[in-house]
């Protein structure tokens, strides 16, 4: 990238946040902190009113605006996958906003542009996963809980809980949204059990934000995703099945942990990592006739207990 283009992006990332240290403009463009100095000086003598203080980072002054953004063909098919992704992926109130987003940003692409985007619409799609429940996610309540983790507001909700199988009322303190394996979820603290909890939000029967407000400084997203992740025991499975066997798998070995596969002595060789070994028995299971268990050894009998199960109820 050329000067003038970097100083150019550098004046778009100082536009897009608040405060923006030097340090993440130097990751973001492989350059040195002095470069940015010297960039920073030269958008200053340009006449755009830039404030920066020592370990704090740069601001541009509230209220200046740069004319409307132009973007480039590779940036414009990219907002165009990503509205893909929304629509399929999101709630309604999520895809309504993005939808409009899209509209402010094609309104100032340039003719060859706009074009481009109508002629590639139609080859871009998000399948959902046949395996998994699908349709449109109209219980995620995602904005309702963004703007209460915004505007630092307790919520009001009522959930099912799967594992006790009941219903309760909790305020909750929210902390973060993430998703995975097809579904969202709200991370908060929750004040009836007094600790963190993971909501899956399409069991949240009614969401409403209070009037109440938090102070707690809750520990950040990733942080808490991390910790969970560390304190969840992790087991490595290593299997070996016979290689016609494997096109029946499809996407089911995803979901149980796939890492790796080799042949060893004309079968295939397969690793896996789960934090369920019962989850992964059941697994198993599907295709154990054609298959031989290498390690660990517990596994088998998770496997024995399950087959005595079935053949007691088979009478």
């Amino acid at each position: 990238m050329n000067r003038i283009d970097r100083v150019t992006a550098i004046l778009i990332q100082l536009q897009s946040k608040k405060i923006t240290k030097a340090q993440e403009i130097a990751d973001r463009f492989s350059i040195s902190l002095r470069t940015v100095y010297r960039d920073i000086k030269a958008i200053e003598e340009a006449g755009v009113p830039v404030a920066g203080e020592a370990g704090v980072g740069y601001s541009i002054m509230e209220g200046y605006r740069l004319p409307p953004v132009m973007f480039t063909r590779e940036e414009a098919i990219a907002f165009l996958t990503a509205e893909k992704m929304v629509n399929k992926l999101t709630d309604a109130s999520s895809k309504k906003h993005y939808g409009e987003a899209m509209y402010k940003i094609k309104s100032v692409l340039r003719y060859t542009e706009k074009e481009l985007l109508e002629d590639i619409d139609g080859h871009i799609e998000v399948v959902e996963n046949p395996y998994l429940p699908h349709g449109e996610k109209h219980g995620a309540h995602l904005q309702t809980i963004l703007k209460g983790i915004a505007g630092k507001q307790v919520l009001d909700i009522g959930y099912f809980a799967n594992h006790s199988q009941q219903y309760s009322n909790r305020e909750v303190e929210p902390v973060g949204i993430f998703y995975s394996a097809g579904n969202w979820y709200m991370i908060g603290y929750c004040r009836l059990r007094n600790d963190y909890r993971h909501f899956r939000t399409d069991r949240i029967s009614y969401i409403n934000i209070t009037e109440k407000c938090f102070d707690q400084q809750h520990p950040s997203l990733k942080s808490f995703l991390n910790r969970v992740t560390k304190e969840r025991e992790m087991h490595t499975i290593v299997i070996s099945v016979d290689r016609d066997v494997l096109k029946y798998f499809g996407e089911q070995k995803y979901y149980n942990g796939f890492v790796s596969q080799k042949e060893v002595n004309g079968k295939m060789e397969m690793t896996f990592v789960t934090g369920s070994l019962n989850g992964f028995a059941k697994f198993f299971l599907l295709f154990g006739e054609y298959a031989d268990i290498i390690s660990p050894a517990s596994l088998k009998a998770i496997i024995q207990k399950n087959i005595d199960g079935i053949t007691a109820r088979l009478g």
